[in-house]
């Protein structure tokens, strides 16, 4: 790929599932789902095996097994799954320092400049996939292209344990028929406003007028077109570097639906408090407060903002912004789901308040911070939150979850 960027996109298979089975051995070649461990019915991930004979992400755990009678339910634990990616995107980085973690399970790599150490991308995807399987008895699926849009599409063409390479020449031919949900960042609502405008490939979406395609998405029109150009320019962000961390949020599935409004706020409080203090370790502070609910039925959802007149980080204010957006709302359902997000932020030096009261509630915050980065998190925390009742434990990894830095949330 002479003069153009290489990029490289490993997708872990079916990690969950996978660690689980290397971790033990009665369990490798059998269907198995992972769950979580707090009475949920729904499969969040399962093995190839499981896969193989129907079972789905999404699938309640009752219509899995009337799937596969044989399906081996599996209790997630998510400090093996963080420990594992850590450890994993150490190994990226012996190849490249620009590596940029995607998901838990998920890499970017730039490798362009380390052609001349290992002789070339395909070289670097074999022992990446030979170290890892040593190291951890897993597999990965790895996609060689020229930019990040193409390399992930590539990762997913061949799993599990592929290795697809796309190569600049070969990209009008890759997108003229492929369907346009495939790309990244192009979801279920925005395929089917596409399949209203009679476009259905990448090769009709590249060459639609942009003018038309404005006119439905904005200014996001120019950019759908060059995806399915397959052209992409985003750089790959070394994890850490947190210059460009534009939100920090937390959410949380219950251990149960919940309707009483004095235990939603208690949740709100602990979810306030997680994205509170990660947002002043790293010295962040933010004006927009986004609250996410979602209900028992796992298919209802919403989602509300409000903006404030100054920036925060103190745990309080966040809470205090999120509960009058709850206030606003009627729930209509109890809820299963609860996040709270902090955004459009500035880095800033931190400085006294003027009023005395003030002072004292940044004080008391920072000593609860100390205390907590020493002995754990929550080790230090509000009445209401005290151990004995029944917190909104991390019984999810975060979508935003990180390997370091301010997006590295702590799991139970």
């Amino acid at each position: 790929m002479g003069g153009q960027r290489v990029i490289m996109h490993v997708d872990m298979n079916a990690f969950f599932a996978s660690v689980e089975q290397q971790a033990n051995p009665d369990l490798r070649g059998r269907p198995i789902a992972v769950v979580g461990g707090h009475g949920r019915t729904v499969i969040p991930t399962s093995s190839y095996e499981a896969r193989a004979k129907g079972v789905k992400t999404g699938m309640a755990i009752w219509e899995g097994k009337r799937t596969c009678p044989e399906l081996i339910i599996v209790v997630g634990d998510n400090r093996k799954y963080t420990h594992t990616s850590t450890k994993i995107n150490e190994i990226f980085r012996d190849y490249t320092p620009e590596v940029e973690a995607f998901s838990i399970d998920e890499s970017w790599l730039d490798v362009t400049h380390s052609l001349g150490i290992f002789d070339s991308a395909v070289n670097i995807a074999y022992l990446i996939k030979a170290r890892i399987r040593h190291s951890f008895g897993i597999t990965c699926s790895i996609g060689i292209a020229p930019n990040k849009l193409l390399a992930k599409l590539a990762s997913d063409m061949q799993k599990p344990d592929g290795l697809t390479v796309i190569r600049p020449e070969e990209v009008p031919r890759v997108m003229e028929r492929l369907p346009v949900g495939e790309l990244c960042g192009i979801g279920k609502k925005t395929a089917y406003q596409f399949k209203i405008m009679n476009i259905n490939t990448c090769g009709e979406l590249g060459r639609c007028d942009v003018e038309r395609l404005a006119r439905k998405f904005g200014v996001l029109g120019r950019r759908l077109k060059e995806m399915g150009q397959g052209f992409d320019n985003s750089p790959v962000v070394q994890y850490g570097e947190e210059d460009d961390v534009k939100s920090v949020g937390h959410s949380s599935t219950l251990e149960r639906d919940i309707d009483d409004p004095s235990e939603i706020r208690r949740f709100l409080l602990q979810l306030s408090e997680m994205v509170g203090s990660r947002a002043r370790r790293y010295g962040v502070s933010g004006k927009t407060i986004h609250l996410y609910v979602r209900y028992a039925d796992f298919f209802s959802s919403w989602g509300k903002q409000t903006t404030l007149k100054s920036y925060i980080n103190l745990s309080d204010e966040i809470y205090k912004a999120a509960l009058s957006i709850l206030n606003t709302v009627e729930l209509e359902q109890p809820v299963r789901l609860l996040g709270v997000c902090l955004s459009n932020l500035k880095h800033q030096a931190e400085q006294l308040p003027l009023f005395e009261d003030e002072r004292k509630k940044l004080f008391a915050t920072q000593a609860m911070d100390q205390v907590n980065e020493r002995f754990g998190s929550m080790a230090v925390t509000y009445g209401s939150l005290l151990p004995g009742k029944e917190k909104a434990g991390n019984h999810v990894i975060p979508p935003s979850w990180r390997p370091d830095g301010i997006k590295n949330v702590d799991v139970k």
